[in-house]
């Protein structure tokens, strides 16, 4: 680099300096309401990863982490060949995938339904009316599935001895485990995840839908070539944001409705991870499984937000 260029260099950068101090000095009021949320972060989200390295070593708390000694991939090795990865494996994807493809029309035909009912008062209730399952307790609610679908007092099974004449355990069926994970969780956060979609709708220009009205299109017409292109980016980000969570199924409903008679589906890696690491204290291999789920739902997050970019323009980075 000759001497001109770092001096022109040098010089772009002192600019830079002084009109980030001006912007600083200008706005310092936000930037003080903004440091509470950067410690936060810093303190419990970032400073935590620093454990992160457990899973590269044979962790022993008397030694502590710099202590212990590294053996590299060796538990990274052990998951993926070990007899129970395939149907862990298996398990999440059919969970999340399940709760992925079923789970998105439904908010946004409810915001659909919303935005075009003709009665305010009657949106406004139901809209309420969805909302409150959302702030259920998970607790509370794997309660109120074992009590709906008990194979003795469950309304769920009085109806199907009615028709049947016997009772069938939800509860301990393998098979019917991951659709009462999906359709309960769907039913719990049908209002709650319709919001962002209603706010997208109402951000379309009202005159899209008078002047569609004038030329006579039907409601099915104006939400095909009105609400849906006007709401077509926000389901973008959203699918890119759930398919970063592809592996991340939640850990304590899925734990909570698990027992010995579904395991062979309601296993996941969060309950793995919880059974080896607390249950029993294998520190290390439950830290390597857990950042073999992080590492792979972040590339599936750029390998989706990529694709999204390429295809539609709208991506999230």
């Amino acid at each position: 680099m000759s001497k001109k260029t770092r001096c022109l260099t040098a010089g772009q950068n002192s600019q830079r300096f002084k009109k980030a101090k001006i912007i600083f000095r200008k706005n310092w009021e936000l930037y003080l309401l903004l440091l509470p949320t950067l410690l936060f972060f810093a303190i419990f989200c970032y400073y935590p990863m620093y454990g992160a390295q457990i899973a590269f070593r044979d962790f022993k708390i008397t030694k502590g982490i710099w202590g212990s000694e590294w053996v590299g991939l060796k538990h990274f090795s052990r998951f993926i060949n070990g007899p129970y990865f395939g149907q862990i494996l298996k398990n999440t994807l059919t969970l999340s995938i399940y709760s992925l493809l079923v789970g998105t029309p439904f908010p946004i035909l409810f915001a659909l339904l919303l935005n075009h009912c003709r009665s305010t008062r009657f949106a406004k209730i139901l809209q309420t009316v969805s909302y409150a399952p959302h702030f259920i307790s998970t607790v509370v609610m794997v309660a109120m599935i074992n009590m709906f679908f008990s194979p003795q007092s469950g309304i769920v099974n009085v109806f199907v001895k009615a028709v049947t004449g016997d009772t069938f355990n939800f509860m301990g069926s393998p098979e019917a485990f991951p659709h009462l994970y999906v359709w309960t969780g769907i039913w719990q956060g049908l209002g709650w995840n319709s919001i962002i979609y209603i706010g997208a709708l109402t951000s379309i220009n009202p005159e899209l839908h008078e002047a569609a009205i004038v030329d006579g299109a039907t409601i099915i017409q104006r939400i095909r070539h009105v609400d849906i292109p006007g709401i077509l980016p926000t389901v973008i980000i959203l699918l890119i944001m759930n398919a970063g969570h592809v592996l991340g199924v939640g850990f304590e409903k899925v734990f909570l409705m698990s027992n010995s008679l579904n395991s062979s589906t309601a296993e996941v890696i969060s309950t793995y991870t919880y059974k080896m690491g607390m249950q029993q204290a294998q520190y290390s291999f439950s830290s390597a499984v857990d950042l073999f789920n992080s590492v792979i739902n972040f590339t599936i997050l750029v390998i989706v937000n990529t694709i999204s970019k390429k295809v539609s323009d709208n991506s999230i980075f």
